[in-house]
């Protein structure tokens, strides 16, 4: 701050300060940091308890990962809420770990960003895609450069490649996508800052980081190499369960199959490639089971995104009597477009084997999402029954 503030202790004054006396309790490496509750895309949130000892770990994890970053010479962009474990780790404890320039932001404004840039600019700008997007369209529209912004972390959604190629051109640093959850604070795995990194997976672990891919009904059970499963991980930033509820806790660690530390379920449906990269393919609770074959909901909404009208989509499963769920695509379209449904449905025909393409396409003017920007396909769902859209904008075979 360069200005006073009311109520506010000014650093100086605080470092002049006697030290704390010996006999005042002091917290330990493995007391209780905070509760952090998870996002709820799925379900009711939980409060997840992470200690001082797992917001270390992954903090020295996250510098680990980028030993280029010299300490005392970044300058982070605090865009995202720290009242999510994203934001908490990247532009809190890791950025002051690093000795880094923190600045912050109220929120998320490009306007606000792009002023800022001109003054302080960052070196180092954890975001999610969306963030990305209006960034270099608010910078190209403005004549603002975004050079020297060398690494971009993204998390939270899917990072594709019309958000990768243009940031980097304006850049000329990396955007790379990582992977974390709330109970792991957060951040688990991450793509190399580097020319090795690989487009459409969540990296690799990170540093005493372990990870196994199991069968989702015998979790103790490995899956053959190459396919798909049940991540389950451990490591010193996984936390130790959520407060006050045993079950919940219970539900989501499986005993390691050599007598060693439990494993934490992550929900997670992953690939693991040959060279060790992951590929995240779903959430097990949003797979949708439609005559008998379980369709995951992001590679059908890759394939629809794909088609010129669609800006956006969420894909959910809906009762059907004959097939117990039916696939539906909620779309929103390009301002002016019209619905045409049996058009998007015979577009991803070619990219989708013929049990995934979507009954029924149906449009809406907006996806509800979290604070953070990703999808919350349960309301989705719940607004589809609800028959809260248009009824007459779907097609169907």
């Amino acid at each position: 701050l360069t200005a006073s503030v009311q109520g506010a202790v000014p650093w100086r004054q605080l470092v002049a300060s006697d030290r704390i006396a010996p006999h005042i309790h002091a917290p330990r490496v493995g007391d209780v940091a905070l509760i952090q509750y998870t996002s709820g895309t799925t379900g009711s949130p939980k409060g997840a308890t992470l200690t001082h000892a797992n917001l270390l770990a992954n903090a020295a994890q996250a510098r680990a990962w980028v030993p280029d970053i010299e300490r005392g010479t970044s300058v982070v962009y605090a865009v995202l809420p720290m009242f999510h474990a994203y934001g908490l780790t990247l532009c809190l404890t890791f950025a002051m770990s690093m000795g880094s320039r923190l600045v912050l932001f109220p929120r998320f404004d490009p306007d606000l960003v792009l002023k800022v840039v001109k003054k302080h600019p960052p070196t180092f700008l954890p975001a999610v895609p969306p963030i990305y997007e209006r960034l270099t369209a608010a910078a190209a529209e403005q004549g603002v450069s975004l050079e020297g912004i060398s690494i971009a972390i993204s998390g939270a959604m899917p990072l594709s490649a019309s958000v990768v190629e243009p940031w980097e051109e304006k850049t000329g640093g990396y955007l790379v996508e990582g992977y974390g959850l709330s109970e792991c604070s957060p951040v688990l795995m991450a793509n190399p800052v580097a020319p090795t990194r690989k487009a459409g997976t969540v990296g690799l672990p990170l540093p005493d980081t372990e990870c196994r891919v199991v069968d989702p009904e015998e979790p103790s059970n490995d899956v053959p190499a190459g396919e798909r499963g049940e991540l389950v991980v451990r490591g010193p930033q996984v936390f130790g369960g959520y407060w006050h509820k045993p079950e919940e806790t219970a539900a989501v660690f499986v005993d390691d199959p050599a007598g060693g530390a439990p494993w934490f379920r992550t929900g997670d449906i992953v690939t693991i490639d040959e060279d060790g990269f992951i590929r995240i393919v779903d959430r097990i609770k949003e797979l949708i089971i439609t005559g008998g074959f379980n369709v995951a909901p992001s590679e059908v909404e890759e394939a629809v995104r794909q088609h010129a009208d669609v800006v956006d989509c969420a894909v959910v499963g809906l009762p059907d009597e004959r097939s117990g769920e039916q696939v539906v695509a909620a779309v929103v379209l390009r301002p002016g477009a019209d619905l045409d449904a049996e058009g998007i449905r015979t577009a991803v025909r070619d990219r989708l084997t013929p049990y995934k393409v979507p009954r029924r396409v149906v449009a809406v003017d907006d996806l509800p999402r979290s604070l953070i920007g990703k999808v919350i396909r349960r309301q989705v769902r719940a607004q589809l029954l609800a028959g809260s859209v248009e009824s007459g904008q779907a097609a169907a075979d």
